[in-house]
């Protein structure tokens, strides 16, 4: 209940407030928003005496490049967080074959074969990648490769290096295509598994994990009330850029393999036009601590929706005591002409016991005085 969320639409529409509201009054620093947030929008840091991070359960949704990748420029170029930094070392043409004025030849590019990977136009100033604004439907940063054929002198170095074989070029080798080496990075702090590097990338080099599995759908009831131009809440919002508006006139449409059902769009829009379920959470193993029940009804909580509070209430368990054994007490017989007799003297001395002095003196056994010895007897 540390957590309070904020006028979504409002904020998903333009509104300038935090999207959620954290009391530090009632946080436990349990560490659940940090370790399963699937964008990383929280952090914590912690002092003293405090649990290793280890033994908390953390979700692991994540993307990676594996062994394939050359490494190439699509990835980098279409993230749309800005989530992957590219190294290449290669060697330019302009350091190993200088440009020589006056050679002839020619160069074709099969378009059929290029996969717009960009080695070429990193490697030699006559080619040039036509960039385009990539999108949901088609997340490829570039169109077409040009070639300026009077900036090349058909040094065959680009047909070598090309991993496509797409370039032939008829002229003089002089050289060999430099070796390249690198690869990419990702950013885990700015990097939300939406997978679009996956889609560009033309040799499998990118292993996604979502960090959720589960179904994204439109509402066909709602659909009508949408203002996708007007509104634009869930585009703001979505952390995976997929939605569109299509050619077709439906009003609006997303591209389902980019969901990482963070669930953002629903809360977002005003209208229920989407619905948003899980069916799983990817997370590390639970530890087995005094606290893990209560990370297990929080993770199933991201499935079900329903959230299992803590029994916060204060009980006092009592050993069970055993009944005791009944036990009949026998009450003497009272003599009740001896009662009689007691109930006479006592009256006789009750005008006398009300004298405070001599009560005093009598409770204190000082003898000598005609009322004492009257009480004695």
């Amino acid at each position: 209940e540390a957590l309070e969320a904020g006028p979504i639409h409002e904020i998903a529409t333009g509104m300038d407030a935090p999207p959620v509201m954290l009391d530090l009054d009632k946080c436990t620093f349990c560490s659940m928003c940090a370790n399963f947030c699937p964008v990383n929008a929280f952090r914590m840091s912690a002092e003293g005496d405090f649990p290793e991070d280890a033994l908390f359960p953390v979700l692991e949704g994540q993307a990676t490049i594996n062994e394939k990748c050359l490494p190439c420029l699509l990835c980098e170029v279409t993230c749309p967080e800005d989530a992957i930094d590219l190294e290449i070392e290669m060697q330019t043409k302009e350091e190993i074959a200088p440009f020589k004025e006056g050679e002839e030849g020619e160069i074709t590019i099969d378009e059929n074969k290029c996969t717009l990977c960009g080695l070429c136009a990193r490697f030699c100033d006559a080619f040039m990648l036509l960039e385009k604004e990539p999108g949901a439907v088609d997340p490829m940063p570039f169109e077409q490769l040009l070639v300026d054929e009077d900036q090349c002198d058909y040094c065959v170095l680009c047909a070598d290096l090309c991993p496509e074989d797409a370039i032939e070029v008829k002229g003089t080798r002089r050289g060999e295509a430099p070796v390249i080496e690198g690869g990419a990075r990702i950013d885990p702090e700015k990097c939300t598994v939406c997978g679009w590097c996956d889609i560009v990338c033309p040799y499998d080099a990118v292993d996604i994990t979502k960090p959720f599995e589960g179904e994204l759908k439109l509402i066909d009831a709602n659909i009508n009330k949408c203002d996708p131009t007007g509104c634009h809440a869930c585009f703001n919002v979505c952390p995976s850029h997929l939605w569109y508006i299509p050619e077709s006139g439906q009003k609006i449409a997303a591209r389902d393999d980019l969901c990482t059902f963070c669930g953002a769009c629903e809360k977002a829009c005003p209208d229920n036009v989407m619905e948003v379920k899980r069916d799983s959470v990817c997370h590390s193993p639970i530890p087995d601590t005094p606290w893990s029940k209560q990370w297990e009804d929080a993770i199933d909580a991201l499935v079900s929706g329903k959230r299992k509070r803590p029994d916060t209430s204060r009980v006092l368990e009592m050993p069970e005591e055993k009944a005791k054994e009944h036990i009949d007490i026998e009450f003497p017989e009272i003599d009740e002409k001896l009662q009689e007799k007691v109930k006479e003297k006592m009256e006789k001395l009750r005008p006398t016991l009300k004298d405070v002095k001599l009560r005093r003196k009598w409770e204190k056994r000082k003898e000598g005085t005609e009322q004492i010895s009257d009480i004695e007897k």
